[in-house]
């Protein structure tokens, strides 16, 4: 029985996105699906054995009406001879994975451990958990050399019409690093991330929410300072203003990494967004915060334990959901904002030398003659930075409790 087609070319161009899914039926079960984001993607419903399937056929325009067409047909056949057209297209990805032996996820995994010595514990982590979550259940079995630029602009616009855009080009950036290493290694011919620039919707860069101003930083102080949490979390919330540390530096802190006698705390490259060394001067109010979590974890590996292990650090959200029962939002502060938070007082407020403060932020700087950064770098100047840092905190917490106008500099 021939297929009756009801579709146009122009149809399927000029039918614009709306805020439900649409779906434009052809014949013989194919129908074109438009996403409220806007994409469009083929698709094939069929029954094999009672019940109802369906089947992506490609993503439009990269396919057109008459391929899709060519697609469905060939489909049917595979239904008319008794085989799942599904089940044939998921064979025939495995077979193209067991013919070359360079499938996606094997070539990405041997990406991120190639690399994962020059970074972070938390970046290795947060890479292979976004390609475990995003990437590899639609590609990892593909052969790495055979994916195409529609193929994976599909799979990444599945993730920006859920609204998380950033996410989308976080991934185009990652899969673009696996499909070069492929390429160095003789495993692929070219990037297709890399033919995706420009394809999904722009992000707004927005700054990580911080508090500023002294008159907001001294009423987040004196919350802290009555948090009824855990000791462990109210110690790491009173540590946080102190030493200004990236979240996940502090939450993975080590015992073994402290001197309190010295009040140095001794961070490892393989912990630093830099991979370099990086010392903090401890001023006495930091010093007194540790010596009393001490007796609680200090026999443990981390200063600040999970709440369901103590053989794992505490979760990268404990301090955010800290802040949000204090009554803060993720648009006012974050445990990332308290970096900002001193970046900014010190140089406007205590006119601290900017060199000074980013030595201490661990950002990469360089001296006149153009040699990098040293966790010893202008140590006398900010060990004094670091106390005369929490003395000023001390004492806006105090003077500017009831009066916001009186000037704590």
């Amino acid at each position: 029985m021939a297929i009756r087609d009801r579709l146009t070319d122009l149809k399927c161009r000029t039918t614009r996105a709306t805020a439900r899914t649409q779906r434009l039926f052809d014949g013989g079960g194919l129908y074109l699906e438009i996403a409220p984001a806007g994409g469009k993607w083929w698709r094939l419903k069929y029954r094999i054995a009672g019940k109802e399937k369906r089947i992506s056929l490609g993503v439009y325009p990269e396919v057109t009406l008459k391929e899709a067409r060519g697609r469905r047909d060939e489909a049917r056949k595979q239904i008319e001879a008794g085989s799942d057209p599904s089940a044939v297209k998921k064979a025939r990805r495995i077979a193209a994975v067991v013919a070359t032996g360079d499938s996606f996820e094997e070539v990405g995994r041997d990406w991120v451990k190639k690399y994962e010595a020059r970074w972070s514990e938390g970046h290795r982590d947060l890479t292979l958990h976004r390609l475990e979550l995003y990437v590899f259940p639609w590609h990892g079995r593909q052969a790495v050399g055979a994916i195409s630029a529609p193929e994976l602009l599909a799979t990444l616009r599945l993730i920006e019409a859920r609204g998380a855009g950033e996410t989308a080009h976080r991934l185009r950036q990652i899969c673009s690093k696996v499909f070069a290493y492929a390429i160095a290694t003789g495993q692929a011919e070219r990037d297709p991330a890399a033919d995706l620039r420009g394809a999904l919707a722009p992000v707004k860069q927005t700054h990580l929410a911080a508090l500023t101003d002294p008159t907001a930083v001294a009423p987040l102080l004196r919350a802290i300072d009555g948090y009824s949490g855990s000791l462990v979390t109210r110690s790491a919330l009173g540590l946080s203003p102190l030493i200004f540390v990236r979240p996940g530096e502090l939450r993975t802190a080590e015992w073994a990494e402290f001197d309190l006698d010295k009040a140095e705390w001794n961070i490892p490259a393989a912990k630093m967004k830099m991979r370099v060394p990086h010392l903090v001067p401890l001023a006495t109010q930091a010093v007194a915060i540790l010596r009393h979590l001490e007796p609680l974890t200090g026999r443990r590996r981390f200063v600040f334990p999970g709440v369901r292990s103590y053989e794992r650090p505490m979760s990268n959200n404990t301090i955010l959901a800290a802040l949000r029962t204090m009554g803060y939002s993720g648009d006012e502060m974050t445990g990332h904002g308290f970096r900002a938070m001193a970046r900014t007082i010190l140089d406007e407020v205590l006119g601290v030398r900017p060199d000074i403060v980013e030595h201490q932020l661990a950002h990469k700087v360089k001296d006149p003659l153009g040699r990098a950064y040293n966790r010893t770098k202008h140590l006398p100047e900010r060990r004094k930075m670091m106390q005369d840092w929490a003395d000023y905190l001390d004492t806006i917490k105090t003077t500017l409790a009831k009066d916001p106008s009186t000037s704590a500099s």
